[in-house]
């Protein structure tokens, strides 16, 4: 039997990113930053779902998105995708969607965790309200960062912080530098899609290290499909 090449289009590695609320400002922030790793190998599709909540800030947020997120894979399903990215800190519904597709998915705070960790175990994570705050430490625990690593929230809400205003970024600063300061971090992890893009000029301003959990999920997902090594930054 003849062996035809493979043509570009099936030679391209395709990732579906969910981002879990319905906030177009955080998806397209996701979507920015996957662009910075697209080639001629690697596509990313980040969508999110068309119902759901704006913002995922609570339990009853957490369990109306898990539904969502689900249907739109199932919706999804005929569309061939090497990897998933859930682009949400909370890593909802990461567990069910492992056992319904047959691709490896990738959660945001497991590959921000593994990420920060790299770099030392000294980390700390913020995030936006402090009533994700509970919910953070039991993964922090389940991950294995919980002996090692502090948290921290700014003091806003998901959609504040997506605009990315003065006074939210002067919010989202003060909890940072208290990070390093008070806590002892030698790495920071932004635990928010809303944050998603910024981690270079926060790095700057803090003098440590920082991790954008949507990225180290990008970067990872890129990872299994076996096309990290052509990603180059634009």
């Amino acid at each position: 039997m003849t062996a035809f090449p493979r043509t570009q289009k099936e030679m391209t590695r395709r990732i579906l990113v969910i981002n879990p609320n319905t906030n177009p400002l955080v998806t397209e922030r996701v979507r920015d930053l996957a662009k910075r790793y697209e080639s001629s190998v690697l596509s990313f599709e980040v969508i999110n779902p068309e119902n759901g909540p704006f913002s995922i800030e609570s339990d009853l947020d957490k369990s109306q998105a898990e539904l969502h997120v689900l249907a739109l894979i199932r919706e999804k399903a005929s569309i061939r995708h090497d990897a998933h990215v859930l682009a949400c800190f909370d890593d909802l519904a990461l567990e069910s969607a492992r056992k319904m597709v047959p691709v490896p998915v990738i959660g945001t705070c497991e590959a921000g965790i593994m990420a920060a960790r790299a770099i030392s175990p000294k980390l700390a994570i913020v995030t936006t309200v402090s009533t994700a705050l509970p919910g953070i430490r039991s993964m922090m625990l389940r991950y294995g960062a919980g002996d090692f690593a502090s948290v921290r929230a700014a003091g806003m809400g998901v959609a504040e912080a997506a605009l990315s205003k003065p006074d939210s970024r002067e919010r989202l600063m003060k909890a940072v530098h208290e990070a390093v300061s008070k806590d002892g971090a030698r790495v920071i992890l932004l635990a928010s899609g809303a944050f998603a893009g910024q981690s270079e000029q926060i790095a700057l301003e803090a003098g440590v290290p920082v991790i954008d959990g949507v990225e180290a999920a990008l970067r990872l997902a890129a990872q299994t499909t076996g096309s990290l090594d052509n990603l180059t930054l634009r």
